[in-house]
């Protein structure tokens, strides 16, 4: 083999491996969700509204350019379905965002990861999608791991059940933004959906970020910073990497993919905020990303991550 052959080889090569490559990033990049907003010493609402923000923003100059006339001719009814889907995408980052001031990192983000199971329920009951044996079986698995991880809680305090149940609601709130996601990516650009999506999601925080009071600037330097990186890597970088694997990648391969984020999330919180995970969410973890590996091992329903 000549030294041509091998570059053609290695570059071949490399066009395989380029979504897989892309869709690691995605996993990688939404893992450090958890640890930025731990370190980010603000309210829950108050990093959720500048997450979303200042995404929309960045998105701005890219969409003028390359979506603009795709905007312009969205039909009413796309607009509507994009803002609702911006609504849930808000209560998502609201209450998930809340949740990890209650509980530990393991636990949220293991419980905030069980959407894909309130997708496949809310499917069959709004859309009579099929469920098979299979998700059935995975469904309770990983029921049982979320009620091993809330006995946990409720044994601990109020306070860590309040987080535990935060997480699941934030769960539930992000099955409603894919559902309607998945209606409105069949007909609409990717930049268009995020940024009419991630815009909504931004000023319905914005505006219940001044409901509560909330203030919007006084607070450090390092919390101003994980603002803008929450915003440029687990949502612009970690987000953008996963949608755009979809085109080249099994919809089965990334939802199943998107369940290293509780792993790489714990151990980001293990080595940066000394947070040692306990036996029973490992154990409760173990099982409900098992129950969703089962559920969707056969299955072509698409997700995008919670983080």
């Amino acid at each position: 083999m000549t030294s041509l052959d091998r570059t053609r080889l290695a570059h071949h090569n490399y066009q395989i491996m380029k979504p897989y490559l892309v869709l690691a990033l995605g996993v990688v990049s939404v893992a450090f969700a958890a640890t930025f907003i731990r370190l980010a010493e603000a309210p829950p609402i108050v990093i959720a509204t500048y997450r979303l923000s200042l995404a929309s923003l960045a998105l701005m100059p890219i969409v003028w350019f390359r979506a603009r006339e795709e905007l312009r001719k969205l039909s009413l009814r796309q607009i509507v379905l994009a803002v609702a889907s911006g609504a849930f995408l808000a209560l998502h980052f609201a209450l998930w965002i809340a949740s990890l001031s209650y509980t530990t990192v393991t636990s949220s983000v293991v419980l905030v990861t069980v959407s894909p199971i309130f997708v496949a329920v809310a499917s069959y009951i709004l859309f009579r999608e099929k469920i098979t044996r299979r998700i059935i079986f995975g469904i309770i698995v990983s029921i049982i791991g979320a009620v091993i991880i809330g006995y946990n809680s409720w044994q601990l305090g109020g306070t860590s059940l309040k987080g535990s149940i935060l997480a699941l609601l934030g769960a539930m709130a992000v099955a409603g933004y894919l559902l309607i996601g998945r209606s409105l990516r069949r007909h609409m650009g990717l930049l268009s959906y995020i940024f009419l999506t991630y815009t909504a999601a931004a000023v319905f925080l914005l505006i219940t970020t001044f409901i509560q009071g909330a203030s919007l600037a006084g607070y450090t330097g390092n919390t101003y910073l994980m603002f803008a990186l929450l915003a440029l890597i687990p949502q612009l970088l970690g987000h953008s990497a996963l949608n755009w694997s979809l085109r080249y990648v099994p919809a089965t391969m990334v939802t199943i993919a998107v369940l290293g984020e509780p792993v790489g999330a714990t151990i980001l919180a293990f080595f940066i905020l000394n947070e040692v995970p306990k036996d029973v969410e490992l154990v409760g973890g173990v099982l409900i990303l098992a129950g969703i590996v089962i559920a969707f091992s056969k299955s072509t329903t698409t997700t995008a991550p919670p983080a």
